[in-house]
Order: structure tokens, then sequence, then C-alpha cells
């Protein structure tokens, strides 16, 4: 979690707020929730205790919850990494207008905060006003074009508006500055299945699911391409490792039955028990 710099931190609480912090890192967000609800409770002006707080709670779905306390801070604070986090709170919550109006302004704000750029492009895009996001997006990378988070959030504009010469470009060059980066490693993979060149989608993407072999999304994805490539064993063994929980199940049903080389089931059960393993 980046701290917010526009202000210094007062010295109480600062222990509980790192292990506040680390919990959050560590994916226990109630941990963290308990621990930033104290701090404010002991000193409501504690910025930090509020972001921390606010981002727990988003986490856990929990994004109306969040609004008041994240509202309060930024109000008082005027700290746009907190006007930013407040923005995607109430996009969350349904308050799309607000949200919008809350990053004009931040976005307005010297010196620039980068991250509300990409979070103003990626709100705009959502809404189908692609011309103002493109300009959002690369007013944000005039500032400081070596941004990936920027070039990836204009990459996946460009993919919505079926651009893909330019999504390449962008996913690529961010890569290029940030090799280690995932989402631009699948990025790129995603344009180059988009244009029918599965063979180096598919070892762009066997590279990302060695590296998060967790990512069901981008393994259902290798599996569209394997079965493209007509390599049903190799395809079919990837959906069955995806297919866990009801949404990744769904998925890789379409995703068998769309491929060139897949499989269609008349009865959904048919399909299930395939992609369980188990034999008919």
């Amino acid at each position: 979690m980046k701290r917010p710099t526009s202000f210094a931190q007062p010295a109480p609480g600062q222990q509980a707020l790192d292990q506040a912090i680390m919990a959050f890192q560590m994916g226990r967000p109630e941990e963290a929730e308990r621990i930033a609800s104290g701090v404010l409770k002991a000193n409501r002006g504690n910025f930090l205790a509020a972001q921390i707080l606010g981002q727990a709670l988003l986490m856990q779905d929990r994004a109306v919850e969040a609004l008041e306390p994240l509202r309060r801070a930024a109000k008082r604070s005027e700290d746009p990494s907190i006007e930013t986090l407040l923005a995607a709170a109430l996009t969350a919550a349904g308050e799309r207008d607000e949200a919008l109006a809350q990053l004009r302004r931040t976005v307005a704000r010297r010196p620039p905060f980068l991250p509300a750029f990409a979070e103003l492009g990626r709100e705009l895009g959502r809404r189908g006003e692609f011309v103002e996001a493109v300009s959002v997006l690369e007013g944000g990378l005039a500032i400081a074009p070596h941004s990936p988070d920027l070039l990836m959030a204009l990459g996946h504009l460009q993919i919505k508006r079926n651009d893909r010469a330019a999504a390449r470009r962008h996913f690529t060059q961010a890569r290029a500055i940030a090799p280690d980066r995932y989402d631009a490693l699948v990025g790129v993979a995603q344009v180059m299945a988009l244009d029918g060149e599965y063979a180096g989608a598919a070892d762009l993407y066997k590279r990302a699911v060695a590296l998060q072999p967790g990512d069901s999304v981008t393994r259902i994805n290798l599996a569209k391409c394997l079965l493209e490539l007509g390599d049903r064993t190799a395809g079919e063994t990837a959906l069955r490792t995806a297919a866990v929980g009801v949404p990744m199940t769904g998925r890789a049903m379409v995703a068998l039955a769309a491929a060139a080389h897949g499989r269609f089931f008349i009865r959904p059960a048919a399909a299930l028990k395939f992609l369980s393993g188990k034999k008919s």
C-alpha cells in the first residue's frame, strides 16, 4: 500500500497502522479494517487510517461503508491519493456521476497525480466516452511518458475500440518499461490471440500461468489458444484445471464450445461431467 505523501503522519498509532498495512498486504482486510477503525476512533484526523479503512472495506465489497470515512478524509486532507480512492469507492457504490466529478477535480490538481488520470480514463471508457478517455490518458502520458499504468490503461481502452495495433503497441511499451509486469504480459498475449497469432499467444500465456498458476482466466485463455492450434489434449487439460467454481466453469464451457477444435455438448450436465474428468 502506498502511503499518501502530501502530509506528515502523527507518531501516535503509527505502529498500529504499520500492522494494518501488513494485514492488508497479506490479504487480511478484516484485520486491517479492525486496526484502522481503532486508530480512527482515537484520532479522527488520521488520514492514513482512513485510507487503509477505505481500502479494506473495498476489498470486502463494502463500498457504501467506505464512503463516509473517505469523504471526510478527502475533504480535510485534499490528498489526491485519498480522492482517487474515494472515486473508486463511489464507482463501486453506484455513484458514478459523483465519482466522475471527483476524478476530474483530482486530475486538474498540480502537481499531477497519475493514478487519477488512469482511473478517469478507465471510468470514461466504461461509459463509452472513448475520445475523451484517450485524451485524458494521453495527457497523462505527456506528463509521464514512461508510466506503465497509463500505458496499460490506454491499451485496454484501445482493445475496447478494436484498435488492436495501438493496444499491442501500448502493452509492448509497458512490458519494455516493466519486464516483470504480469498484466502487460497477458495484455500482449490477448492482442496476439485476437489477431489469430495463437502460437505466440499460447507461449506468452504459458509463461503467465507459470508466474500465477491460480489465475483461472489466463489458464482458460491459454486453453482457447491450444484448442485453436488443434492441441485438444493440452487445451482440455487446461480447461479442466481452470474450471473451479461456477463462474470459471461457465467460462470454460463457452471456451470449449467456441473453439474451432473444441467440443459442443447439447446438455450442460454432459459438459460439466467432461470438464470434471468423469467418464460417461
